[in-house]
């Protein structure tokens, strides 16, 4: 295996953590259906620090549509519904003094629209970032060119294996959007 070969197989780390943090994002859109990643990571101020809200309660979801949070310490419950309330996901929590209910109201079609757009920015946002890591590559290997350590023909079979490597990790990236969207789009 040559020294190109090895730069690019040495950073599909980076490729797969950029994935990941798309998919990430993608989970907190909501698709009409209660999900924990919704809420948890909301900064709650928690004695005078920003807290995620996974941090200080649990989540669950006891039917399609709502979420349940339980503060561990009852005292942070006024200051977890103040958080959800100034959040930008446009809920209002009950409160009844042990637990806060979450109900989700179902998507309208100008919303889900609104949705798919910011999750295709946020897609965007991915590939600008692996075209990033692939430019980062191509420099490692105009480098060892320069050096000296490896050919003008490993560097250009460098260039194509790089532009595979990212054509694979595009599709897969994609792959994520368009079930995240088709998720957002279901009635």
């Amino acid at each position: 295996m040559g020294e190109a070969k090895n730069i690019i197989s040495g950073n599909g780390d980076r490729f797969l953590a950029a994935i990941e943090h798309f998919k990430a994002e993608a989970s907190k859109f909501r698709t009409g259906r209660a999900h924990p990643s919704l809420v948890e990571d909301i900064q709650v101020d928690y004695y005078g620090s920003r807290t995620p809200l996974r941090q200080i309660a649990s989540v669950t979801v006891p039917e399609p549509r709502t979420l349940v949070i339980s503060p561990w310490d009852q005292s942070s419950l006024h200051a977890i519904a103040e958080a959800i309330r100034s959040s930008d996901l446009g809920l209002n929590p009950a409160d009844d003094g042990r637990l806060i209910r979450l109900s989700l109201p179902p998507l309208t079609e100008d919303r889900r629209k609104e949705l798919v757009k910011a999750l295709n920015a946020r897609a965007e946002d991915a590939r600008v970032s692996v075209r990033g890591i692939r430019e980062e590559i191509w420099k490692e290997i105009l480098a060892l060119e320069k050096e000296g350590l490896i050919g003008e023909d490993e560097k250009f079979s460098g260039k194509e294996d790089l532009q595979k490597e990212t054509d694979r990790w595009g599709a897969e990236l994609e792959a994520v959007r368009k079930r995240k969207e088709e998720d957002i789009l279901t009635v």
